[in-house]
């Protein structure tokens, strides 16, 4: 899975003009978005905890150095990749900055691939921490989004806690909707590598021709496409948790490669020769049965055995139906809150769809169902299925839908305006105007995307 999907890009700071245009033209020629400035006040503007880049600035500016620059960025937020330019003189001062924590240093002069290289490092580096952050921001320290207080709820959060302190490799079984790569993160959460790195992959959504790549990495000049090292989403894992979801949809050539990573824990990237070790939990999840997809032949018997370490399934809504009612009321809270509503009054045609219904989508399906209920949307039945009728206004149908339309897309796009402008095809101003409008504030689908995931997968 691809979590990040903010737009990345560097912020060049330097205040010698030329130097400041070169580089500039010479990130653009290798497609590295860029915004330069010339002094440091300047460039603190961009910079945020949500900034989704890498700094590289030179050391040597009036008014405020690099180094200053730096101090300034590690309190807005230490984990922003600082990239040093140096000249000779100021070698050991770039070395203690590293001690500091900055990313890198070059060292004037320096060819241009070398900081192209050491850009894309951070750049994926600074994806995987904003990735971490979000899966994080679905789990508080101390309270369990997976609700309900039926027996067989009780009994995985308890297994759940038990798991995380085993520190094993799981297998998690479960439909779609149930909430496996939330289960996934409360493993990680709960267990000796909380603060490591949680990288999620979704095996079913990488193209067969990019998969190897995007997951094992490669070496540099491995691909023609790119000149630079690559660090696979496996290797980043490393010391963490690597979560593989929808494992039953690998493909057999992936699912070679991977058992080997389970027998050995260790890493070959494309082109490279050497191994790399790697320490890592692996919990994988499932939406089918993997002993049918072995029968069939399309699942690996010896991989299974690897990841079938311990095995956690994960029930549908329909077999705790006691959870349903207060699943939907902390729903109807989330959906109150990112529409700007006081009240929600439940009637007995929207109860009767809760206790009815088989909600084959599980909690994900009973989230929806939860946002159009409090927009006054859903096309609720009688028991013997037939439509009743709705006394809400046209007008006000329309009004609540187009809000509800603007709540998903910022969902979907975690409050980045861009991504929602795209998706409804809408002028910023216009977008904007919406907003005020329904009351929407799309800083609260920054703060709460991980609420909304209280599904998960």
């Amino acid at each position: 899975m691809t979590f990040f999907d903010g737009e990345q890009r560097v912020v060049f700071v330097d205040d010698d003009e030329q130097l400041r245009a070169a580089n500039m033209q010479l990130l653009e020629l290798k497609n590295i978005s860029v915004h330069a400035f010339a002094d440091a006040e300047s460039a603190l503007s961009m910079l945020n905890r949500d900034f989704s880049g890498v700094l590289v600035t030179d050391i040597r500016m009036p008014r405020t150095d690099g180094l200053q620059l730096f101090a300034k960025v590690r309190a807005i937020d230490p984990e922003i990749p600082v990239i040093l330019i140096t000249g000779h003189a100021d070698v050991p001062m770039a070395v203690n900055a590293l001690r500091d924590g900055a990313f890198d240093f070059l060292t004037k002069p320096f060819a241009v691939d070398h900081l192209v290289m050491s850009i894309r490092k951070a750049l994926e580096m600074r994806r995987l921490v904003l990735d971490n952050r979000r899966l994080n921001a679905a789990v508080s320290e101390g309270d369990s989004p997976l609700i309900g207080d039926s027996a067989v709820m009780s009994r995985i959060r308890d297994t759940i806690a038990q798991l995380a302190r085993a520190d094993i490799d799981v297998l998690i079984e479960g439909e779609t909707g149930t909430g496996k790569e939330l289960v996934a993160l409360l493993l990680h959460r709960k267990g000796p590598r909380r603060g490591r790195p949680f990288v999620a992959v979704n095996c079913g959504a990488l193209p067969e021709n990019l998969a190897e790549s995007e997951l094992f990495g490669h070496a540099h000049g491995a691909l023609s496409s790119s000149r630079s090292e690559r660090i696979g989403r496996i290797e980043a894992s490393h010391n963490g948790t690597l979560f593989l979801d929808e494992i039953d949809s690998a493909q057999p050539s992936l699912q070679a490669k991977l058992l080997r990573v389970l027998e050995e824990r260790e890493v070959v990237p494309v082109g490279a020769v050497e191994p790399r070790a790697i320490n890592l939990r692996v919990v994988a999840a499932t939406k089918s049965d993997l002993t049918e997809a072995i029968r069939a032949g399309h699942f690996r018997q010896d991989l299974y055995y690897r990841l079938n370490v311990v095995r956690l399934r994960l029930p549908p809504l329909r077999e705790r139906r006691d959870d349903i009612l207060q699943l939907f009321s902390y729903f109807v809270e989330i959906a109150k809150q990112q529409m700007g509503l006081e009240t929600f009054t439940m009637d007995d045609s929207v109860r009767r769809r809760l206790l009815e219904h088989d909600w084959p989508g599980n909690v994900r399906e009973l989230r929806n169902f939860a946002f159009e209920a409090v927009l006054g949307l859903p096309e609720v039945t009688d028991r013997n299925g037939i439509a009743e009728a709705s006394y809400v206004p046209l007008a006000q149908r329309v009004e609540r839908f187009e809000a509800m339309a603007i709540c998903e897309a910022l969902g979907a796009a975690r409050g980045e305006i861009a991504l929602t402008m795209r998706a409804l095809g809408l002028p910023r101003k216009t977008l904007y105007d919406k907003l005020a409008r329904h009351g929407i504030d799309p800083k609260t689908y920054r703060k709460d995307a991980g609420s909304l995931r209280a599904g998960g997968r």
